[in-house]
C-alpha cells in the first residue's frame, strides 16, 4: 500500500500542473448541462443533444462539476484532481484483483507496474473519457472475478459490484459491450469443463442458476447507466444507436504522424496498436504482460487447476488480447496514440503481477526474501520510466521507452503532445517573458496572441487582456505546438517549453512580421 500512498501524495502535489486539452472545455460544459438536466426536473434538456457528447456517458463530467462546487479549486483544476482520484481507484482495484488471484506479492507487482506506467499515470489526470472507462471496466472485472470464485452462487455484494462495474462501463462508453467477449469465454470454459465432469444437463443447470442470480446486477447496471448517461434511456434503442454511431468513423479524416510519415487516421497500418504498446509502455510492463497472457492461457488449459481460477485467468487474458486483435483485424480509424486502449493496461498489469509472483517463487526462500528480490528487480527495471516521468512532467502521457529511443528518438516520428497540454506552460512562459520586458498587457493595452493548437487553455491562462485567434494577422505573439501541423515561424523565439531535450511548444514575437498562416502546408 506504500505505492498507493506515494501516488496519492504526488497527485495532490502536482495536479495543478496539468493543462487543458482539446476536448476539456466541451466536456466541462456537458457536465454542467447534465447537472442542469436534473436540477430543472428534466425540463432543461440541452444535455440530450449537446454536440456528440450526448452519445457518451457523462459520469466523470457530472462528478467533476459537483466537486467544483465543493472544493476550493477552479473548475479545470478540480477536473484534474477528480481524474487523479479515479485513476488511483483503478490502481487499488488492480492491486485487489491480482492479490485475490495470486497473493500479496502478485498484488504488489501489478500495482507497481500500473502506477509506473506513464501512459496510465499521465492520462488519469487529463483524460475525461478513457481513464474513467478503464476504471469502470476494472470494477466490472473485479465483479466477474469475485462471481467466478463464488460460482454458481454469487453473493449479494458481488452481484452489486458487478452491476456497478457494468453500469459505469456502459454509462461511460458504449464500448462497455466489449466485456461480453471475455465473459462469454470464461462462461464457455466453465460449461465445457463441468459438462465433461458432470454431464451436459447438470452443467447447464448450474450455469442457469448462476445467470439467474446475476440478473439483479443487470438491473443495477441499467439504473446506473440511466443516471450517468440519461440519453441512453430516452429511447430503448439509443444504446444501439450509439453503438452503430461509433462503429464507423464519424469525423472528417485528418493526418497524424506515424513512423515518420503523415498518414490518414483511417489508413493507419494494422501494426499501429501493437507497435505503440511496444514503444509507449515500459519494457518490463509489456514483457510481463505478454508472459502473463501466455501463462494465464496455459494455466487455464490444465484441468487439474481450480475451475473458478481458470475462468478468471481466461477472462483477464481475453480482456487484454481481444481488443488489440480486433483492432488489428478490422483496422478502424486509429489516432491519438493509445488513449482509446488505456482500459487494456490494468488487466495486463494484473497478469504481469501474477507471472512476476510465479517467477519470484522460483527463487525459493520465505515470503520476505521473495518480496525483497522482487522489490530490487522492480526498482531496477522501473527506474527508467519513473525517471522519465519526472523529467517530462506534466506530459507523462507522451512517454516513449528505450526501445523507441526515448522521447528524443520519437521526436519527428510519432505524435507526442496531441492534446496540447503544453500550452498551459507556454502561456505562463509568455507572461514571464513579457513581465521581464515590462510589456504585460493591460485593460487599455491588450496584446493579441495567435494560437496553433487549442485556444481555450491559452485564454484561461492569459486572461481577457490577451485576445486569441487562429490567424496570425493582427497578432503580436504566437504560441505554437511543436507538432507537424504547426509551422516553424520566421520570427524571434521568446521562449520554449522543453522536456528531456524535446521542444513541446514555442512562443514567438511576430510583431512587424508578415506571416500568412501558423499551419504547415500539407500535400492534398
Amino acid at each position: 500500500m506504500c505505492v498507493l500512498a506515494v501516488v496519492c501524495a504526488v497527485a495532490v502535489a502536482t495536479f495543478r500542473d496539468f493543462g487543458m486539452g482539446w476536448d476539456d472545455y466541451a466536456h466541462a460544459e456537458y457536465g454542467g448541462l447534465l447537472l442542469r438536466l436534473y436540477q430543472s426536473g428534466f425540463t432543461d434538456r440541452r444535455a440530450l443533444s449537446f454536440v456528440n457528447l450526448y452519445a457518451y456517458g457523462g459520469g466523470f463530467d457530472m462528478l467533476a462539476a459537483l466537486a467544483a462546487k465543493l472544493l476550493p479549486f477552479p473548475l479545470f483544476e478540480t477536473r484534474r484532481l477528480v481524474g487523479a482520484a479515479i485513476g488511483i481507484a483503478g490502481l487499488a482495484m488492480t492491486w485487489r484483483i491480482a492479490r485475490r488471484l495470486g497473493g500479496p506479492l502478485a498484488g504488489f507487482v501489478a500495482l507497481a507496474l500500473l502506477a509506473s506506467c506513464p501512459l496510465y499515470y499521465g492520462h488519469m489526470f487529463i483524460n475525461p473519457k478513457d481513464v474513467p472507462f478503464a476504471v469502470a471496466m476494472l470494477a466490472a472485472t473485479l465483479g466477474f472475478v469475485r462471481a467466478f470464485s463464488e460460482y454458481p452462487h454469487p453473493s449479494v455484494p458481488t452481484t452489486a459490484l458487478l452491476g456497478l462495474g457494468l453500469g459505469l462501463s456502459f454509462g461511460t462508453r458504449v464500448m462497455g459491450a466489449l466485456a461480453a467477449v471475455p465473459a462469454a469465454s470464461a462462461f464457455l470454459l466453465i460449461v465445457v469443463a463441468e459438462a465433461r465432469r458432470q454431464g451436459v444437463r447438470p452443467a447447464l443447470g448450474r450455469v442457469g442458476e448462476f445467470v439467474l442470480r446475476l440478473i439483479p446486477a443487470l438491473v443495477v447496471a441499467y439504473a446506473l447507466m440511466a443516471l450517468i448517461w440519461p440519453w441512453s434511456v430516452v429511447s430503448p434503442l439509443n444504446p444501439v444507436r450509439a453503438l452503430v454511431y461509433f462503429s464507423h468513423f464519424f469525423e472528417k479524416p485528418w493526418r497524424e504522424l506515424f513512423e515518420g510519415e503523415l498518414l490518414w487516421v483511417v489508413d493507419m497500418p494494422r501494426r499501429y496498436v501493437p507497435e505503440l504498446f511496444a514503444l509507449t509502455t515500459p519494457e518490463i510492463f509489456w514483457a510481463l504482460g505478454i508472459a502473463g497472457v501466455i501463462s494465464a492461457l496455459a494455466a487455464a488449459s490444465h484441468g487439474d487447476r481450480p475451475l473458478n481460477r481458470r475462468a478468471s485467468l481466461v477472462f483477464l487474458a481475453v480482456s487484454v488480447v481481444f481488443p488489440i486483435a480486433f483492432t488489428v483485424v478490422t483496422r478502424p480509424a486509429m489516432y491519438n496514440g493509445l488513449r482509446h486502449f488505456v482500459f487494456v493496461l490494468p488487466p495486463a498489469a494484473v497478469l504481469g503481477g501474477l507471472v512476476g509472483s510465479l517467477l519470484a517463487a522460483r527463487f525459493g526462500g520465505g515470503e520476505g526474501r521473495r518480496t525483497a528480490i522482487v522489490t530490487v528487480v522492480l526498482a531496477v527495471t522501473l527506474a527508467h520510466p519513473i525517471v522519465s516521468m519526472i523529467k517530462i512532467h506534466p506530459y507523462q502521457y507522451t512517454y516513449f521507452n528505450a526501445v523507441a529511443g526515448g522521447l528524443q528518438g520519437a521526436d519527428g516520428r510519432f505524435m507526442r503532445d496531441y492534446w496540447g497540454l503544453s500550452l498551459k506552460q507556454a502561456s505562463q512562459a509568455l507572461l514571464d517573458a513579457l513581465a521581464e520586458r515590462g510589456e504585460l498587457a493591460t485593460r487599455d493595452r491588450k496584446r493579441p496572441v495567435s494560437i496553433c493548437g487549442p485556444q481555450r487553455p491559452v485564454r484561461l491562462a492569459l486572461g481577457k487582456n490577451y485576445p486569441t485567434d487562429w490567424q496570425p494577422q493582427g497578432g503580436e505573439f504566437a504560441i505554437s505546438l511543436n507538432e507537424f501541423y504547426c509551422a516553424k515561424l520566421d520570427a524571434p523565439v521568446l521562449a520554449e517549453v522543453v522536456r528531456d531535450g524535446v521542444v513541446f511548444a514555442r512562443i514567438y514575437d511576430i510583431r512587424g512580421r508578415n506571416i500568412e498562416t501558423l499551419l504547415t502546408p500539407l500535400p492534398p
